[in-house]
């Protein structure tokens, strides 16, 4: 009867570490690859959101359009005028919609990365 085990089958504290740790670091990694996927589709989604309401003529004195616009401008900032063409719908098509395509890319494929660690 000399089992250092408090109770048959429970291991005790002292003893190395386990697969219980792995699965921890395992599910930090998720969390974290959640949270990149998370910002770029949300950088994505403010990109898209200006883009529709550009082509609607949305009223830009709306104080919801001023905001658009300028988290659309702040996210594409490095984007601006890399397209410039005399039709002024397609010019924001493709000035807005280059970095939201990027940002899903990038953020989607880190986040693959990041959950097979």
């Amino acid at each position: 009867m000399n089992n250092p085990d408090p109770v048959s089958g429970y291991s005790t504290y002292n003893q190395p570490a386990g697969p219980e740790c792995v699965v921890r670091h395992r599910d930090g990694g998720r969390r974290v690859a959640l949270a990149v996927c998370t910002v770029a589709d949300t950088a994505a989604g403010l990109l898209l959101l200006w883009v529709l309401l550009f082509l609607l003529d949305a009223n830009r004195t709306n104080v919801f359009v001023e905001f658009v616009r300028g988290a659309a401008d702040w996210l594409a900032w490095w984007s601006q005028d890399i397209f410039t063409m005399d039709t002024e719908g397609l010019r924001v098509v493709l000035n807005y919609g280059l970095p939201a395509v990027l940002y899903l890319l990038i953020g989607h494929g880190i986040a693959a990365r990041l959950n097979r660690v």
